[in-house]
């Protein structure tokens, strides 16, 4: 009996997930339930699932809305029908076109109007698959109309929440979407408050007198069948046109590749190649390979760099097909990690691209292989606990402030059970994790062989690419192959590193061939001393605190580096044990023999996601697909369903059959469940790495146009402060915004300078900075403030920005005097619209008193514009403490108490295993050098971190595998001698 049902997937309208909402329908007596979502269609799937489960019958359709004003529901006869509604919606929802106020005539489709509602098509006019919907309090309305009205009638009771109770959390989720408050919600805003489930039994009595009305609902439900896992093909089937000649035309690219790679005369390679194509054809794979090809051919055509990484790097067929640079067979990697014939999921290729290219790649995605056939995939971006509080607040009319105070102490005591607040708190737990609106996918593509609209409704977003309206997860189950086209940073700055090269003459490196560079005993002696910053994913505290202790000197250590760095061998405990066993130090906890024989390599621990297969297949003999489903499990795929519980179970039941002793099992299976969510395939560690040390080599080599680089690309772990303090360190002399030598981004000028880019500065507009730029350039540098002026029309506002932050100085370097200057000439600058006629005559020479600079005030001001000034902090402390060593002395003071002062570079917060809040944190002292501190939980609490600033610290000098870090018993926070108009509240702001 429920006709017009909404799941939270009518997003702000919504209140009950399409699994509650079933399963309260079942429990009110319904035996079929229509689901129809507002102008969505993210719920087909789950809600089938769900259904089928509780033994009701699904309805499909779509609630289709101008406005607030319901149109019509479209309620979808069979899959045909659903891709109609699907490719309505899409029209509407992707290209922006108006819905018809009358429904079209579709195939396999019933469309149902409100009954006496304006737009409604009178019964003479109605066609067969019209219908005409009577909500409940309408019935008595009925009586009056002809008997042959009733027989284009059914009964329509809307239902978009649970109950009575549940109408409040309903009216603050449209006060939320509408940016009002709930007392002013207009009611036709909102649904009805009898909106919500009700036992069948009672509908059926509401409409008793028109038995042909329920009849007339029964049979339209009756005649809907929807199966969103049948039909049509998901996936392209080809990629040439022929299956055959796809298989074919793989092969030949496979093995010209191999040719290239491995010359004429590899045998071992041969035989693994045509090993991978047997299984690739074998499996359906062949038209996935060759699209992924096409893919990065594209990108290679256009001179784009890019990493193939992800299990996909197992891989000799994409080894060969340049679709990833990781060598399989030197790094024993396990192809059946990426395809085996019992791996029942789909495989992955992650391909990364530059930010600045990644989305012309996903253009030539979509045009190639249709708009109407590809799409990115949504994400749910679901409310989080402070956005559920903001936001109530928001709609119920709190006090920024209050708000604010609400999301500091959610529970104060001192409240009267009347209070906002509480009725606030009350619906932000149910309000958590609601879908809010949908996201894009971090890069996930699919290319379907039919239009997608047999699936799903397609949306368009502000960024320009059309998004499915379901999820990765929803895509998978559907059987659906996700394309990863992702962005990264570090990409960007190896091709902007590489740029500047040629520009300044040198050849560029040759990155096609990593065997030399993993070889240098340059680059591997910066591994072993940590001096990684600014290196893709190597540049971490964490990260250079583990290359010290592993004495990391060569390519394979760094790839399992960038493995157990993850938290997952680091929760495990076996971090530690990793690094005693590489050193050839005792080991505290003997490898069990068969884990030792299984991954010898990595000293018996496991390190990456395969090596979850390979135990399970050895250790408790479970088979290749079961494997594959617990390895899945613990990259968080399958963390709460069902059948990765099966699958932990056969574990333990397997392994006990080996003979296992229960203690080893236990301490196995802890091992693989700390690796929930964490870790990497060894094939995605060896990605980073040979990324990593590329940036490694621009690094040693053209260390300026590199760090210009990471400066330009922003997005890496610290702040851009302290890529200036790594540029100083290596030479470069670093200046503020200049208005004749500056461009937007910062600039390398010889013989070692880099000017901070207009960028930078808080409050100037990128228009007006390309303005002045062109300026310069087309009519030669700026002589005087008074010619920029008049030659950029620049507005006082950001000549001022310009003048505090230094961009003068060649010009005039007293920054009082320019202010003067800019004032007096906004107060002589005639009004829009009206010319000067007579040119005024400029200032005398001497018309202002003697102005001085002031450090202090220069200090300041670039703070506040900049985020950061240019000089070190250190002059400006107000104390000092004459004992203090210097960060180059701690190791000569290991087991010692010290005191030492530092300026906060970053944090980074966490729990001990009780719960309790620790943190570390990572410092430069005077002289620039870095060091690291750890801050245990009851430290913490007496002495917590106060902002971004500079602090005295007093504690005592650990030393691990020869890494030395301050265990601080005592913090404290200087003051500086100069007046900051902003200090930030946690560290990410800094200095020098």
């Amino acid at each position: 009996m429920f006709l017009h049902c909404h799941s939270w997937f009518s997003l702000g309208w919504g209140t009950l997930s399409p699994e509650r909402l079933v399963a309260l329908a079942a429990a009110q007596g319904a035996s079929w339930l229509a689901l129809t979502d507002i102008h969505n269609t993210s719920a087909w799937l789950p809600f089938h699932q769900a259904a089928r489960a509780a033994g009701l019958h699904p309805v499909s359709g779509i609630d289709f809305r101008a406005g607030h004003q319901v149109l019509y529901i479209g309620l979808a006869q069979s899959n045909r029908g659903w891709s109609r509604l699907c490719q309505l919606l899409t029209r509407h929802t992707r290209d922006g076109e108006a819905l018809p106020r009358r429904a079209p005539e579709l195939e396999d489709v019933f469309f149902v109007y409100p009954w006496r509602a304006p737009h409604t098509p009178s019964l003479d006019s109605l066609r067969p698959d019209e219908w005409l919907g009577v909500p409940p309090e309408d019935v008595a309305r009925l009586a009056a109309a002809p008997a042959a009205f009733q027989t284009r009638c059914v009964a329509w009771h809307s239902v978009s929440f649970a109950d009575a109770g549940e109408a409040m959390l309903h009216q603050a989720l449209r006060a939320i979407a509408l940016r009002t408050l709930v007392g002013r919600l207009p009611a036709e805003a909102c649904a009805r408050p009898h909106h919500h489930l009700m036992p069948v039994e009672h509908l059926v009595q509401r409409y008793a007198r028109f038995p042909t009305v329920l009849a007339n609902t029964e049979k339209l439900a009756a005649a809907c069948h929807t199966d969103p896992q049948a039909g049509i093909p998901k996936n392209r089937r080809s990629f040439t046109g022929d299956p055959q000649a796809d298989a074919r035309l793989l092969e030949k690219l496979c093995r010209e590749g191999l040719a290239e790679r491995y010359g004429p005369d590899n045998t071992a390679a041969l035989a693994r190649l045509e090993k991978e194509l047997n299984i690739i054809h074998q499996m359906g794979f062949c038209t996935y390979f060759l699209i992924n090809w096409d893919i990065v051919n594209y990108a290679r055509h256009r001179g784009f760099s890019h990493v193939g990484r992800g299990s996909g790097g197992n891989s000799l067929a994409a080894y060969c097909l340049r679709i990833t640079d990781i060598e399989p067979l030197a790094l024993h990697l396990f192809f059946e990690r990426f395809i085996n014939p019992h791996r029942s999921s789909p495989p992955d290729f992650d391909l990364d691209f530059s930010w600045k290219e990644r989305d012309a790649v996903t253009d030539y995605i979509l045009k190639r292989y249709g708009p109407d056939h590809t799409a990115l995939l949504a994400a749910y971006n679901t409310y989080q606990p402070r956005q559920c509080l903001r936001e109530l607040g928001r709609a119920f009319g709190l006090p920024s402030a209050e708000i604010v105070r609400l999301q500091e102490r959610p529970c104060p005591a001192d409240w009267p059970d009347n209070a906002p607040e509480k009725r606030i708190l009350a619906l932000a737990r149910r309000l958590q994790d609601m879908p809010h609106h949908l996201g894009i996918h971090a890069g996930g593509i699919v290319i379907a062989e039919a239009p997608l609209w047999h699936h799903t409704a397609l949306e368009m977003p502000p960024k320009g690419f059309p998004i499915t309206q379901f999820d990765m997860y929803v895509a998978e189950d559907l059987g659906f192959y996700k394309y990863d086209i992702l962005s990264q940073r570090g990409l960007g700055h190896i091709r902007d590193a590489v740029a500047l090269i040629r520009r300044e003459g040198h050849a560029p490196p040759d990155f096609s061939r990593m065997q030399s560079y993993f070889e240098d005993p340059l680059l591997n002696d910066m591994l072993a001393r940590g001096d990684t910053v600014g290196c893709f994913y190597i540049e971490s505290p964490a990260m250079r605190q583990l290359l010290r202790k592993l004495r990391c000197r060569d390519y394979p250590t760094l790839v399992a580096a960038s493995s157990i760095i993850r938290p997952g061998v680091a929760r495990s405990g076996m971090m530690q044990e990793y690094v005693r066993r590489h050193l050839k130090l005792p080991p505290r906890l003997p490898a069990h023999p068969v884990m030792q024989h299984l991954m010898p390599e990595t000293y018996g621990i496991m390190v990456y996601q395969e090596d979850v297969l390979r135990v399970a297949h050895a250790f408790a003999g479970l088979g290749l697909a079961e494997a594959d489903i617990l390895r899945r499990g613990m990259s968080g795929k399958f963390r709460s369903r069902t059948e990765f519980e099966r699958v932990r179970r056969a574990f333990w039941e397997g392994a006990c059959r080996q003979g296992h002793a229960e203690s080893d099992i236990a301490e196995v299976w802890r091992q693989i469940e700390s690796f929930s969510g964490y870790s990497f395939s060894k094939a995605h560690s060896a990605s980073f790495a040979v990324e990593s040390y590329q940036s490694l080599y621009l690094k040693a080599y053209h260390p300026l146009p590199f760090i210009l680089a990471v400066l330009n690309n922003f997005g890496g772990f610290y702040d851009t402060w302290y890529y200036l303090l790594e540029a100083r360190r290596l030479g470069a002399v670093v200046e503020a915004p200049d208005i004749n030598r500056g461009s937007w981004l910062s600039t390398l000028h010889a013989p070692h300078q880099i000017v901070l880019g207009f960028i930078h500065v808080k409050g100037l507009e990128a228009g007006l900075a390309e303005r002045l730029e062109t300026e310069r350039q087309k009519n030669g540098p700026y002589r005087s403030l008074a010619d920029f002026l008049d030659r950029t029309a620049c507005p006082p506002e950001a000549a001022e920005l310009l003048i505090r932050v230094g961009a003068f100085r060649h010009l005039e370097p007293c920054r009082p005097r320019l202010l003067w200057e800019a004032a007096l000439a906004a107060t002589q600058r005639p009004t829009r619209g009206q010319a000067l006629l007579i040119q005024a005559a400029g200032p005398p020479e001497n018309y202002l008193p003697g102005l001085a600079e002031d450090p202090r005030e220069l200090f300041a001001d670039q703070w506040q514009l900049l985020g950061f000034p240019l000089c070190s902090p250190f002059s400006f402390a107000v104390s000092s403490c004459p004992r203090c060593v210097a960060a180059a002395e701690l190791s000569a003071a290991a087991g010692h108490q010290v005191c030492i002062t530092g300026w906060l570079v970053c944090t980074k917060d966490t729990r001990t295993v009780k719960g309790e809040a620790m943190a570390f944190g990572t410092w430069v002292d005077a002289a620039g050098d870095t060091f690291d501190t750890v801050h245990f939980p009851p430290a913490l609490a007496r002495h917590p971190f106060r902002g971004q600033g500079l602090y005295h610290l007093w504690g005592l000098v650990q030393e691990e595998f020869g890494v030395c870090s301050l265990e601080v018993h005592r913090m404290e926070r200087l003051p500086l001698a100069v007046s900051l108009p902003y200090m930030p509240e946690s560290p990410g702001k800094g200095a020098f």
